[in-house]
Formats: structure tokens, sequence, C-alpha cells
């Protein structure tokens, strides 16, 4: 069972109901995000998939709410019944382990592979230990460290979300410290599941990179088309559409190219997101209601060492266009 520490620094913790989970609320005057925050029994989100910490079902910035529930049905063990700027690890040594044995995902714990299928986002995995999440919470800021302890793979998780006085800034810093006798070597992505003031995904969004695009995949031509750098919609997706691509191209190897935004033209919201770490592989997702840009990097920490990354995320307004 996971041991779970709470450092009382204006930390709010809601009394149980069906509807209520451990979570916490930070500000800086311009931004207001609500956090919900991991636990094995009561916690919100109790999946296999996602890093458990760093759940936000809330950002609001002059207004506007950027953030929410974009899934029809709640579940906390569905794969993904998540919200926000939520990050996914690629699991250590799964095509190697054996049925019956166990792998690990940074942010959950350590987990037992069932059988010989391949590894499934999809799938609720059985957790054999969940490790012990420490958080502390202030004003402006939520901490959460993760530690675990197994037989090869053992590491401490640091993340910090900060939002950035006097700006509409939102950091996201990362620190991964390699405490076991493995290298870990891994990907690791943002899903960055935005829902902007509840609008549907259709031709009010569009996804802009800096760079020029090239790619195909599910719905592209018919409910999505790339055009020089951006993504543009041609429709509004209907709740049984989806747009998807594997594989963006056109990135080059610096984190210049890590510098991405999604506008909504009809509610005059927008993000641009950057990191400090250049992009190994560029995803792209949309159903009807949050379009996804999911861009991977590189994890690597050798016995003993820290890999460290930050996301950026400045979120802005700007005029409706009247027709």
């Amino acid at each position: 069972m996971m041991k779970f520490i709470f450092l009382l620094t204006g930390l709010t913790f809601i009394a149980m109901q069906q509807t209520d989970f451990p979570q916490t609320e930070i500000k800086n005057g311009l931004l207001v995000a609500k956090i919900y925050l991991p636990d094995d029994v009561t916690g919100y989100y109790r999946g296999t998939r996602f890093d458990r910490s760093g759940n936000m079902p809330s950002l609001t910035f002059r207004g506007h709410e950027y953030f929410g529930q974009w899934f029809p049905k709640y579940n906390a063990e569905t794969h993904d019944a998540i919200m926000g700027p939520v990050e996914e690890f690629t699991g250590l040594d799964y095509a190697d382990t054996k049925p019956g044995d166990s792998f690990i995902k940074i942010g959950v714990g350590v987990l037992q592979k069932p059988d010989e299928k391949p590894y499934a986002f999809t799938r609720l995995y059985p957790v054999l230990n969940s490790g012990k999440w420490t958080v502390k919470s202030g004003y402006d800021n939520v901490k959460f460290v993760h530690e675990l302890n197994d037989k090869v793979y053992s590491y401490r998780y640091e993340k910090t979300i900060q939002l950035t006085d006097g700006k509409p800034e939102m950091v996201i810093s990362h620190t991964l410290k390699n405490t076991g006798t493995k290298t870990i070597e891994t990907m690791a992505y943002n899903h960055n599941f935005f829902v902007m003031d509840k609008q549907p995904v259709g031709p009010g969004y569009t996804i802009t990179f800096p760079y020029k695009l090239s790619g195909e995949g599910q719905g592209f031509g018919t409910l999505a088309k790339l055009s020089d750098n951006k993504i543009i919609f041609l429709k509004n997706l209907a709740s049984n559409e989806q747009v998807f691509c594997s594989g963006l191209t056109g990135f080059g190897t610096t984190n210049a190219d890590y510098d991405i935004r999604i506008e909504n033209k009809i509610s005059g919201t927008g993000v641009r997101i950057r990191c400090d770490q250049p992009i190994l592989k560029q995803v792209f997702w949309a159903c009807n209601q949050t379009p996804c840009p999911e861009p991977y990097i590189k994890i690597f920490a050798e016995p003993g060492k820290e890999f460290k990354w930050k996301i950026t995320y400045e979120f802005y307004t700007f005029p409706v266009a009247v027709d």
C-alpha cells in the first residue's frame, strides 16, 4: 500500500464524498489552477497509464477556462479519465518481462505483466508497489515527489507546477534521479488535454508548429488537414470521430521546434507550449472535445545521475473576430 505524506502549506484536503477528491488550488493573481492529488484509495485518477501527479481539471485566465472533462464517462481506473497537461512515461523493459513478473512505469509504480500480449495503454495492470508520494503545496505552486525502490530500477521523481509571478505562465519542472543499479532510458510525453471554454473541436481551433508539417493518419483529408505549419479542422468532429497521426515530421534536433500554439478563435483563447528538450516524436490526436499535440522527449539517467526537463505554458487571449 502506498504511503502518502502531506506537508501542509496551504493544502486543501476535501472530505471524501462521491465526487470529492484530495486536491489543492494554486494562483498567482492572473491564473487559478485546481489540481487533483495522487492517492491509491481516494485519488481521482487511479489508472496505470499516466503519471498520477499533475491531474488538472481547471485552469482559468481572464474568465476563460482552459481545461476540463473531455471524456463522456468517469471511472477512476479508466486509462484516460484524466485532465490537463498530464504526462506518460513508456514502461521500462516491458517487452523483456516474462508474464507474472514486474515492470516499471514512472509516476505509477511497479506493475505486473499478466500475459504475453504487447503493452496496451488501455489496459489496467495490477499495481504491485505504488511507492511513496509526498506532496507540498504553496500559494502559487505544488511539488510532487514520487520515490520508488525496486530490485533493479529505483528512482526519485520530482515534479513542480509553478505559476510565474506577474505572468499568465505555468512552468512544470521535472527531476528524475536514478537511485537504482540500471540505466533508465525511456520516453515521456505530455498529452495536453486542452478544453478551451468547452468549445467543440472544429474550425474554431488551429494548432501551430514552428516547422512545416508532413504526415498522414486517421481523419486527415476529411476531418482535418495540414497547411504548411498548421493543423486545421475542416468540420466540427462528431462524438464518434477522431483525428490521429502517430508521427508528424518536420522538426529538427533542437528544442527550438518544441514550440506549439493552440488557439480557439471563437473563444479568443490561446496557449504557447515550450520545452527545454528537443522533440523525439510528435504525435497528434483529437476527438470532438479536445485537440492534443503530444510531443515526446527522451529520458536518460544512469545510476546515481539526474535528468531534468521543463515545460512552459504561456496563456493568452485575443480579440474575437466578428463576421
